[in-house]
């Protein structure tokens, strides 16, 4: 068995997926754990697959890294199909990747060896940020309360989520009272770069299928938390996110129109999973009614 297994979906990726996965040589190998590379191409129509071929048999010839392809003859989405991959994987670890990040550093063995020493810890994340230098909000989360969401999409958390006391109130949707120079428990991160046992993971049933994407990396840290598990920032390492080009080029507005309703379906999904149980019908009806208001105006 690998100590880790390295989850990519692929799709219309490219040269994301060949920095992506060049990025991975040099963390891999100085880290001397065994490993694979599990990519999962979501029938992709550019030069995905030939990219990926030629890194494959180039490290089958430098007997370096151990990457399988699997090709989907139609595209399952992110949920499924990472869930396809991950039944592939055999690793004592699963790290999510995705291929529009760049790993600018990790160190393997210490993240490995910091969860195996905490059995108490169901996933963990490192520092994801954006092109810009700035953190990816989605990669140290809150779960989408009723109250942590009036106050990020009434725009309270922006105002009052750095000044101390109040960010407690109203940074919840980001954890922005949080220090991210330190090690801490998060509710969820981002599913570009999600690390967790890959026990969990399969006691779990992997990612919630209901959702096509978006939404299914915060529904399985919220389930590794109801078991008892927590969900840890880590801040040593640094992974870069080329966010919203994993084939959503600005010019294709299909593409957008659809994202769009794959990312507000999502928001109606995890309250259905996780909070419409605990309130009445109406007050329910009413949450969906603005869900679907927010979709109109964003």
């Amino acid at each position: 068995m690998p100590d880790l297994s390295i989850v990519i979906l692929s799709f219309n990726t490219a040269s994301l997926t060949r920095e992506c996965l060049e990025s991975l040589i040099v963390p891999l190998t100085k880290s001397r754990l065994s490993s694979e590379i599990i990519i999962f191409d979501n029938h992709s129509d550019d030069q995905s697959i030939r990219t990926i071929k030629e890194f494959q048999a180039k490290q089958v010839a430098k007997k370096a890294l151990k990457v399988k392809l699997i090709q989907s003859a139609i595209n399952l989405g992110f949920t499924k199909g990472n869930n396809r991959a991950a039944e592939a994987a055999t690793g004592a670890y699963f790290l999510f990747l995705n291929s529009d990040t760049v790993i600018e550093k990790i160190d393997f063995k210490k993240l490995l060896n910091f969860l195996t020493a905490r059995s108490d810890i169901g996933a963990l994340t490192v520092p994801v940020v954006l092109e810009d230098g700035q953190y990816d909000p989605a990669s140290h989360r809150g779960f989408p309360t009723l109250w942590n969401s009036v106050c990020y999409f009434l725009k309270l958390e922006a105002v009052f989520g750095q000044i101390p006391i109040l960010n407690r109130l109203f940074g919840g949707y980001h954890l922005t009272y949080l220090d991210k120079n330190s090690i801490h428990e998060i509710d969820s991160p981002t599913g570009a770069f999600f690390l967790t046992r890959s026990t969990l993971f399969k006691k779990l049933g992997g990612f919630d299928e209901r959702y096509f994407m978006y939404g299914e990396d915060l529904d399985l840290a919220y389930r590794l938390k109801k078991i008892g598990y927590k969900t840890v920032f880590y801040p040593e390492g640094r992974v870069r996110h080329k966010k919203r080009q994993s084939g959503l080029a600005k010019e294709d507005q299909l593409t957008q129109s659809r994202t769009k309703i794959y990312f507000y379906e999502a928001m109606k999904t995890f309250y259905q999973n996780h909070y419409a149980d605990s309130h009445p019908a109406l007050f329910n009806a009413v949450v969906y009614k603005l869900i679907d208001l927010k979709k109109k105006l964003s």
